[in-house]
């Protein structure tokens, strides 16, 4: 084996089983790395500069293909069901040594990195791949560590990533010839069959969602940055509802934009990079994020590049609706240094309610906000997806269910907890449809929405007269600096008040169905806080 590249590990490949490779390039940099992907013919480059590579069949995440493997030690931890799949030991040792047969004789690439920005509660993580273009992923998108440490480094778990390998579901206990394996005891996790680099960095994010709500740290799927006057905020939301966008404020600092841990000490990174959805970007309305697109280090994955001027069209559906941009975080010109902030003030929970019925903004309590966690509400439109005809209301628990392996009434638990601790204020915040529906209504604002983050944000909503929401119970300012009036009562924006009413009650039973899941779960107070539909 011919070990290249910088400083590699007394801790070597063979520990993980490889002990035959070709070539082993340890933590190369961009520029190697772009020199290897480019003579591999993994990708191209762009006119100015990034890396652009097509990921295939596989475009986003399989959720169908992600199981955790059952054995006595963790069995009982973990939250099983469509999201956590189970796997035998045995279907995973043999997928194991599939994958280790294949890269043993071939050349690998190694990142050693961390997963966490807080020191004490870091995860040491060495990821293997066949491919150089997902080695810079890697590394874009975790922590790394001091030279001097690269010597001694001893990864607390590994990823082995080869999209070449390929399951028999017949014979290795799996849906398809993808797969992604968590083995929690051995400390791997296997990545077979996808291109889709995203797999890399959602598996370590899983793992810390395993590892932290033990040490009271609620690990996150949100976006986080700190003010002018040094408070911290959190942004909850699934894809689509403006987390990234409404969190990269330049007048603030953007501690990271998608998983973070809320321990003792306040808020910290898991990673050290970005991972930002491209379609119809514009510099217009994400300057950052499309600087970015356009910047040498970067990775665009799945969006159409014209081949003979090498410009990206943003735009054009062709390959996936899932285009995206990896880049290093310490590029955001307002980035976070440490990747740390201090305890929350507000926590704003965002969705994207296609049926127009939400109010735009509104305080909840704490139970309210363990309510709304768990039920991780937004809303997909017509066109997102095959079939698809109108609004269809989407659940995921804790905004992030598929990277949950512990039963989602624990990550709900250490919110209510933190937020009583800390003082926290919770907002639930709609950038979805107002004046009606999707096809009827329109979009809200993005100026109205800023005005109303920000005013949670700086105190103005403070001491603004609520009003309670008859249909979904929660808090509504009935004042916002920026914002008109009747732009705040939903009801107030549609032609028809008794088309609203149908609909908004169409919505809460949407919720109180979704909710029975978890009430044999939760304390008598989050029940009494739930949204039930009128009778």
């Amino acid at each position: 084996m011919e070990n290249l590249g910088f400083r590699p590990s007394r801790f070597g490949l063979d520990i993980q089983g490889l002990n035959n490779v070709e070539r082993a390039h340890w933590n190369l940099g961009a520029p190697e790395l772009y020199e290897h992907a480019l003579q591999r013919l993994e990708g191209q480059l762009t006119k100015h500069g990034a890396f652009i590579a097509l990921t295939g069949e596989h475009t986003g995440r399989s959720p169908n293909d992600r199981f955790v493997v059952d054995e006595p030690t963790t069995r009982d931890d973990i939250w099983w069901g469509d999201v956590n799949k189970p796997i035998s030991v045995e279907h995973f040792n043999q997928l194991h040594s599939k994958m280790l047969s294949y890269l043993n004789g071939r050349e690998v690439f190694i990142q050693d990195c961390f997963a966490g920005a807080d020191t004490p509660n870091r995860l040491k993580v060495r990821v293997i791949t066949e491919n150089a273009w997902h080695n810079l992923f890697a590394r874009n998108m975790f922590i790394q560590p001091p030279t001097n440490d690269l010597d001694n480094f001893e990864p607390d778990f590994t990823v082995l990533q080869s999209p070449s390998v390929t399951a028999d579901p017949s014979a290795d206990g799996t849906t398809s010839p993808t797969f992604i394996l968590v083995n929690l005891v051995k400390r791997i996790i296997l990545v077979g069959g996808s291109a889709y680099a995203g797999e890399i960095k959602k598996s370590i994010f899983s793992i810390m969602n395993y590892l932290m709500p033990p040490r009271e740290i609620l690990p996150m799927h949100c976006s986080a940055n700190i003010g002018p006057e040094g408070e911290s905020a959190i942004f909850f939301g699934l894809s689509g509802t403006g987390k990234t966008t409404l969190s990269a404020d330049s007048s603030r600092v953007l501690i990271g934009d998608d998983e973070h841990g809320w321990g003792a000490d306040g808020l910290f990174n898991f990673e050290g990079g970005c991972y930002a959805k491209t379609i119809n970007l514009t510099y217009d309305a994400e300057p950052e994020i499309y600087d970015l697109c356009h910047t040498f280090g970067s990775i665009i994955e799945n969006v159409m590049m014209n081949p003979n001027t090498r410009e990206l069209d943003f735009f054009d559906r062709t390959y996936s609706e899932n285009g995206r941009v990896s880049y290093d975080i310490s590029k955001v010109p307002n980035a976070s240094v440490t990747g740390q902030g201090g305890h929350p003030k507000n926590i704003i929970m965002l969705t994207c309610d296609a049926f127009g019925v939400l109010p735009p903004i509104s305080q909840l309590t704490s139970d309210q906000a363990m309510y709304h966690f768990l039920s991780g509400y937004t809303a997909k439109v017509a066109g997102t997806e095959r079939g698809l005809k109108e609004p269809a209301a989407t659940f995921s628990t804790c905004f992030g269910a598929p990277f949950m392996p512990r039963h989602p009434t624990v990550y709900a638990k250490l919110l209510g907890d933190k937020m009583a601790e800390h003082d926290a204020k919770c907002w639930l915040v709609n950038t979805g449809w107002s004046g009606g529906g999707y096809g009827v209504g329109e979009r809200i604002k993005i100026a109205y929405t800023r005005a109303m983050v920000n005013a949670a944000l700086n105190g103005k909503l403070g001491g603004v007269e609520v009003s309670p929401d008859p249909n979904f119970g929660v808090l509504v300012p009935q004042a916002c600096p920026d914002v008109p009036d009747e732009v705040l009562n939903p009801r107030n924006t549609w032609i028809d008040g008794s088309a609203y009413d149908l609909q908004a009650r169409n919505l809460t039973q949407r919720f109180e169905d979704n909710f029975k899941q978890f009430e044999d779960h939760v304390d008598d107070s989050v029940k009494a806080a739930a949204i039930r539909a009128a009778a």
